[in-house]
């Protein structure tokens, strides 16, 4: 993977060839609009992150920010990350429908949708995807997947 040293999205989108930024800059967009309010868009990890605020969620199973969606400039393709289709089975489904009706095979990973060109991403599904989970349902779903283990009490003497 091509990690980004940037600071801000603008840092990173300035540091990309035209052509990339262009493609960046559209899925950006069509990102942003479906976005539920309450998600912050920051550099993470290297690259762009719409992640839960870290005072909504401070204790996290790596103490990391949850983050909720990426979208990276790759050395040989784009990618976009999207943990709400990696934590729901039936988000997956819909994803992939939409790659068989654009009569594509989706190139995925867990949470990752590797693409090459524009027109080969079903962005008005992903907006739909993206704008059905809530920040209170990404930390839900955080909460039930890494339980929080309380510390034993200690016996009185």
């Amino acid at each position: 993977m091509v990690s980004s040293a940037a600071k801000t999205v603008a840092e990173y989108l300035a540091e990309l060839p035209p052509d990339r930024r262009a493609v960046i800059a559209a899925v950006r967009s069509a990102m942003a609009k479906a976005m539920p309010k309450g998600f912050e868009e920051v550099m993470n990890w290297g690259m762009i992150i719409w992640q839960v605020p870290p005072a909504r969620c401070p204790e996290t199973y790596n103490g990391q920010p949850l983050a909720y969606a990426g979208l990276a400039a790759q050395k040989n393709n784009y990618a976009l990350y999207l943990m709400g289709v990696y934590g729901d089975r039936r988000q997956e489904e819909i994803l992939r429908e939409a790659y068989a009706k654009l009569g594509r095979k989706a190139d995925m990973g867990k949470s990752c949708v590797r693409f090459g060109k524009l027109e080969h991403l079903p962005l008005d599904v992903i907006g739909k995807l993206v704008a059905g989970k809530s920040v209170e349902d990404v930390i839900a779903w955080h909460e039930q997947a890494h339980p929080v283990k309380k510390k034993p009490v200690a016996a009185k003497k």
